[in-house]
């Protein structure tokens, strides 16, 4: 009998969350206030909608105060930076999010640059991508660090493992294979222009998928008993998954040949939120003097 993990993403997050809210209670004590979430969204992309009103109700359930910035698509990049600033100089603020995509004409790190790197829960200004690099982390993008919080959870080991990235953004692909560097996993970092993808992550232990592609990857792409991490979050148009939330890996597929995986939904994606939470907290109480 195969014995297939099934990584429940939502189940990890709300046990964290349980915790999380007593922390928050105890930071309202000594402060006088709450940890503070701003979420900035430039448009009416519904994806980030739906993101953005996650967080905003799971930052509801925490205790923790949230702000809601919806902006027009057609902003430009001076009205924007001085609601960024705003918010930068604003004492009950500790966490300021960017929700991405942005349209077309604003360049999405020229955006996140704005804001202030001790108010960037997300972990992806210049300075804090340049921290986690260096080995001197402050905070961690909220993707990648959910996904390792899982493998923690789970008791998935990843020292001396032989890992493989799909995708390279700053997002996830690159932090992702920083974070699996820092604890001591073998990395190798594919992307859309990589030969022969399948011969890489077929000799990988661990795999995680953020290719930015629907059901592109199958039983096909994995050896036996490999632990796969889909990062993919996609609602396709037409075809079988037409209107339903998928990932960027055939889950079905994997049930019984891989050792776990992730679902999408309620893989990652509910642990990219908790995380996004931690880090709020954890500046919050950077800026209070109360960590190193």
């Amino acid at each position: 009998m195969h014995n297939f993990l099934r990584i429940d993403g939502a189940d990890v997050a709300k046990k964290r969350r349980d915790l999380l809210k007593v922390e928050i209670d105890d930071f309202r004590s000594r402060f006088g206030r709450p940890p503070g979430l701003a979420v900035v969204i430039v448009g009416e992309d519904p994806a980030s909608q739906v993101y953005v009103r996650n967080k905003v109700k799971t930052a509801a359930e925490i205790n923790m105060v949230s702000q809601h910035h919806e902006l027009s698509s057609s902003i430009e990049f001076d009205q924007l930076r001085v609601v960024i600033e705003q918010l930068n100089r604003d004492e009950n603020v500790d966490g300021i999010l960017v929700q991405l995509p942005l349209p077309k004409h604003l360049v999405a790190h020229e955006v996140i640059d704005l804001i202030s790197p001790l108010k960037d829960p997300d972990g992806l200004t210049t300075e804090n991508l340049g921290l986690l690099l260096g080995g001197r982390r402050r905070i961690a993008p909220c993707t990648p660090l959910g996904v390792m919080t899982l493998l923690d959870h789970y008791g998935i080991e990843v020292e001396g493992l032989n890992t493989v990235v799909v995708g390279r953004s700053n997002i996830v692909g690159k932090p992702m294979a920083q974070l699996l560097l820092e604890a001591n996993a073998t990395v190798t970092v594919c992307h859309s222009k990589t030969t022969n993808l399948i011969e890489h992550t077929n000799r990988a232990d661990l795999v995680v998928v953020a290719a930015g592609q629907s059901r592109f990857l199958g039983r096909e792409a994995f050896k036996k008993n490999a632990v796969v991490i889909d990062v993919g979050m996609h609602r396709p148009v037409e075809g079988d998954f037409a209107g339903r939330l998928c990932g960027d890996v055939r889950f079905e597929e994997l049930i019984d040949w891989v050792s776990a995986a992730t679902p999408v939904p309620k893989g990652v994606g509910p642990m990219t939120i908790q995380c996004l939470m931690e880090n709020t907290l954890k500046l919050a109480k950077l800026r209070m003097g109360q960590m190193d």
